[in-house]
């Protein structure tokens, strides 16, 4: 089990291209979807993102992970939450404990200043899941998670959450209308059509501001590079 986790959390590492080499191909793929986020929306900045995809092993975490460094890297503060309280991942890609995080937060063991976590990215901190709880989306949709929210907002620019997949469970649909919008990852070759159609209208149902789509795992043409941004 020890080497398990061992070679998850060195894949998980690996695949965290925008801390590693910022100058890559993919990298700069990462900014381009930033300055599209920013983009679009004219009349007020976006200050919270959430991340999923409609089934697992699509990339969201990975492609939130890396969101959240670019933005840093812009001079942003950033909190990346992982709000996937079913199969958290946060913790792998930035090498760090899982004893304390959101789940310690919303049951008010501790407050969130505490449980914080910087990161080698100088404006980048993360909050890990913390415990797996046996009522994940219950202290989602709790009064303690909107507290929380509103906190984490007046100490950060931007807030990040990482959600479970969206045919999987209902922890994604709510949160999707707490945030200011919402990014979905499919997978090339992966995500079946009828899948990514399905998460949409789960999006539209639960009001979410879809702000696009990441096409995840995506051949370049003519090029001897991958737009990959890796699975969980």
């Amino acid at each position: 089990m020890a080497n398990k986790n061992k070679k998850k959390a060195a894949s998980n590492r690996r695949a965290l291209i925008t801390l590693l080499n910022s100058k890559s191909p993919i990298s700069e793929q990462y900014k381009t979807i930033r300055t599209n986020i920013q983009y679009s929306s004219v009349d007020q900045e976006i200050r919270s993102l959430m991340v999923t995809s409609s089934g697992s092993g699509e990339g969201k975490s990975t492609t939130v992970a890396n969101l959240a460094v670019v933005f840093a890297q812009q001079g942003k503060k950033v909190l990346l939450i992982d709000a996937d309280l079913r199969k958290p991942t946060v913790h792998y890609t930035f090498n760090t404990t899982n004893t304390f995080g959101l789940t310690t937060v919303l049951s008010k063991q501790m407050t969130l200043e505490k449980v914080i976590v910087d990161t080698e990215e100088k404006n980048l901190f993360v909050l890990t899941s913390g415990p797996i709880p046996p009522n994940p989306a219950e202290l989602l949709g709790s009064k303690a998670m909107e507290q929380l929210f509103q906190e984490a907002l007046e100490l950060f620019d931007i807030i990040l959450f990482d959600t479970p997949p969206l045919l999987a469970v209902t922890d994604a649909q709510i949160l999707a209308n707490k945030c200011e919008g919402t990014i979905l990852v499919v997978a090339s070759g992966k995500t079946e059509r009828e899948q990514a159609v399905k998460g949409k209208e789960l999006l539209d149902a639960a009001q979410s501001k879809l702000l696009g789509v990441v096409l995840n795992n995506k051949k370049l043409q003519n090029s001897n590079y991958y737009y990959y941004y890796g699975t969980k």
